[in-house]
């Protein structure tokens, strides 16, 4: 027997099926996410156009210097990831949209990925002595970012996520058939830092303020 204080009329169920889709009618949730994919992308952007530098010749700091700049760009990310965190807490976001918080659940399983890829090819690289294993991660952290993306673009079906998870698929092949060419496995890094985490980290932080700015 079906109870009449459960049944819904067909406008709830469009709305709510619309509020899936389209991810309801707040996007603070993808500040968050925004912040870091931007900053992610700019912070590890400049620190390969920094190796690229390096390999031609234009910056000869020491091995110290180096390693502190190179360690002074992750220490950046985590401050401006956990400043974004603590934004979106106080606007109260935790219990969004069922797309945003599907959205996040998958990207947050994607990083979970991300820290066990971590340590399988950097455990490898050391104990073969070889870095080109090493390598082999970023390619595998696009790889797992595009199935991110083609998770979100089918909640939201928004072209730009397409593309991002298409530009991720394509790099992630490429990166992995580069590992021995490194100075067009560096370019082709940096292009796609900038191109497919700055870039859709800009696109998200525009929406989430425009509807904060909205609502």
């Amino acid at each position: 027997m079906i109870d009449p204080s459960r049944t819904t009329t067909p406008e709830a169920d469009l709305a709510f099926l619309r509020s899936i889709v389209e991810g309801g009618a707040s996007g603070r949730g993808m500040l968050t996410m925004g912040v870091a994919y931007m900053a992610g992308g700019i912070l590890y952007g400049v620190q390969c156009l920094f190796h690229i530098a390096q390999m031609h010749g234009w910056i000869l700091w020491p091995a110290v210097p180096s390693l502190l700049f190179i360690a002074g760009i992750s220490v950046v990310f985590c401050a401006i990831l956990a400043w974004a965190v603590r934004e979106d807490r106080k606007h109260k976001v935790a219990h969004g949209p069922l797309a945003t918080r599907t959205m996040n659940a998958a990207f947050t399983a994607t990083g979970m990925v991300n820290l066990a890829v971590i340590v399988i090819f950097g455990v490898g690289s050391a104990r073969d002595q070889d870095f080109a294993v090493w390598l082999y991660y970023p390619a595998i952290i696009f790889a797992a970012q595009a199935a991110a993306w083609f998770v979100a673009w089918n909640l939201k079906r928004r072209a730009w996520m397409l593309a991002t998870a298409a530009g991720g698929w394509v790099t992630a092949v490429a990166l992995g058939l580069l590992v021995r060419q490194s100075d067009v496995y560096l370019y082709l890094c940096t292009a796609a830092l900038f191109l497919l985490f700055a870039l859709p980290g800009w696109i998200m932080i525009r929406g989430a303020l425009q509807t904060r700015a909205a609502d």
